[in-house]
């Protein structure tokens, strides 16, 4: 009778383990998966960079659907780190400290994809201000620009500053319009 009862609490025992390591690799995949829900569009999406239709696509899904599923991968991760915290065993310090490192990553995409990085990229000019032609000395004579007219009002945009803010929010003629480049 000892004997069984021997073997049937190693055989607990190995099955508990064999779900603890299941559980590591959960933890693990569920980090990484919430870190690249979130950098793929980040890495895809770039100016001055070549991009397919494909990439686009798959940018714009991630980030639609990165708030929510971000959101559940922290919540499963904090539950697994749980469950690992009240097992860890031998080399428990090891182990906690692990747990609280692999939290990070879920944590901070879940964060990062409720932010518009877009806007930390494209640098939008918000507050357009007008200066009559003969007034802007800050546009050469030769110097390209984008100009817009509605509504008997027109503007130019020197194309230098619209490469680098990319978008141009603005009022012309009584019509808000963004101007890119």
């Amino acid at each position: 009778m000892n004997q069984t009862m021997t073997n049937m609490l190693n055989k607990s025992e190995t099955k508990l383990r064999a779900r603890r390591k299941a559980g590591w690799l959960i933890f693990l995949l569920i980090a990484v998966a919430a870190v690249a829900m979130v950098l793929v569009p980040t890495l895809k999406i770039m100016p001055f960079k070549p991009q397919t239709a494909r990439d686009i696509e798959l940018s714009y899904a991630l980030r639609r659907w990165a708030p929510l599923a971000t959101a559940g991968a922290s919540v499963i991760a904090l539950a697994l780190a749980v469950w690992l915290w009240q097992g860890a065993g031998r080399w428990r310090w090891l182990r906690r400290a692990a747990l609280v490192l692999l939290l990070v990553p879920p944590l901070a995409a879940a964060w990062f994809a409720r932010q518009n990085h877009f806007e930390w990229i494209f640098n939008p000019l918000r507050a357009a201000t007008h200066t009559a032609a003969d007034e802007a000395r800050f546009v050469g004579d030769g110097e390209m620009v984008m100009a817009v007219e509605l509504n008997n009002d027109a503007v130019a945009y020197p194309v230098r500053q619209v490469a680098y803010h990319h978008v141009i929010q603005d009022t012309v003629g009584g019509v808000p319009i963004v101007v890119t480049y």
